[in-house]
């Protein structure tokens, strides 16, 4: 059986027996989580829910020990009589530098998720950034954590992140931490929006691509609204429904043409450029440097996003727009409904107006 299943068993066992005591496992050691008194020296004035880390390795020999501290914590605890001093005195965890912790936090990440280019990807752009701006000789402390966070401009993306990645690495350490009130009023609808092409520049521009392959990507991106690298991770399998593989951010979908005469006229099957990259950002950077080396006015992102308020136009519910960008829907609402231009409000106004199935008024 593996560890996980016997450490459920032993929580189990703890849990009739009304310890209120649960055995954890933070990288390859055990931890008991409780409600415990504040450390020494905390802030806090009553008890509340931390971790204590023990030495034992996490295999059936250590859980057997860490079964039996739950234990002797639990009773402890009953009768009033818990100190904190041995274990602050023998917490191995407290000579760890940020280095170590960010090497223990790795290997715990990627034991819960596959390592593959997309949470390589994810690793490195939402964490690694994050903690290699933390002192990597220091000892892991709070004070480090809030310092980094505060460093960051706030109200911003970053500094939600920063917030996002300090608390779990906190967590991770057991470190007794609130960051909320640094997070900041971050939110995606107070970004302002892009200054998109119209669709006859988005037209005129693909007429200025010299490579047919190149053009081919264009118009894929064009009419599908995808991300730039799943051009290359998607296929025609019933044309016009564009299929998007897994191995992209956000695995398997069907994507419909947004114009669907986009799809006929533009000669959209067939060969792609050979592009390669180690992680789907450095696929995605190849399109990029292609739209620049082809002086075209605009990234491929805001060929996406020109997809998306394009399905407004035509009357696509969110749900289903959401699910074919490949993302939520509360994303999709928050950011594309933000950046409905006044001009595209009075187009889609009059287009609804002009519908013959559209709502009358009532008849006096």
């Amino acid at each position: 059986m593996e560890i996980a299943g016997r450490v459920a068993q032993a929580n189990g066992r703890l849990k009739a027996a009304n310890t209120g005591v649960t055995i954890e496992v933070k990288g390859n050691r055990f931890v008991l989580r409780a409600t415990l008194p504040p450390k020494p020296g905390s802030k806090s004035q009553r008890p509340y829910q931390q971790r204590i880390f023990l030495s034992y390795h996490a295999n059936p020999a250590g859980l057997k020990l860490a079964e039996q501290e739950a234990r002797k914590v639990g009773a402890l605890l009953d009768c009033k009589q818990f100190d904190w001093q041995p274990y602050v005195k023998n917490d191995v965890q407290q000579t760890l530098t940020v280095a170590d912790w960010v090497e223990k936090f790795e290997r715990d990440y990627f034991t819960r998720r596959e390592r593959n280019p997309q949470s390589e990807t994810t690793w490195k752009d939402d964490y690694l950034k994050v903690f290699k701006r933390l002192g990597q000789d220091q000892a892991l402390t709070v004070e480090l954590l809030t310092q980094a966070i505060a460093a960051t401009s706030p109200d911003t993306r970053n500094r939600k992140r920063f917030v996002f990645v300090c608390t779990k690495l906190a967590e991770f350490a057991g470190l007794e931490s609130d960051f909320a009130n640094l997070r900041g009023r971050y939110n995606p609808k107070q970004v302002q929006p892009r200054d998109l092409p119209s669709d006859e520049v988005i037209t005129a521009q693909r007429d200025r691509i010299p490579n047919s392959l190149w053009k081919r990507a264009y118009g894929l991106i064009a009419t599908y609204g995808i991300r730039p690298h799943e051009v290359f991770k998607s296929s025609f399998e019933r044309f016009p429904v564009l299929t998007v593989h897994d191995g992209t951010k956000t695995g398997y979908r069907l994507v419909y043409p947004y114009y669907p005469e986009w799809s006929e006229d533009w000669d959209l099957v067939g060969e792609l450029p050979k592009v390669s990259g180690k992680n789907n950002s450095s696929i995605g950077n190849r399109v990029t440097h292609a739209f620049a080396r082809y002086d075209l006015s605009f990234v491929p992102y805001d060929l996406r996003h020109c997809w998306a308020v394009r399905t407004i136009r035509f009357g696509l519910p969110d749900t289903l727009a959401a699910r074919q960008m490949g993302h939520s829907v509360a994303v999709h609402t928050e950011i594309y409904h933000a950046w409905i231009t006044a001009d595209e409000q009075e187009r889609i106004y009059q287009m609804l107006m002009a519908r013959g199935d559209r709502p009358k008024p009532p008849m006096m």
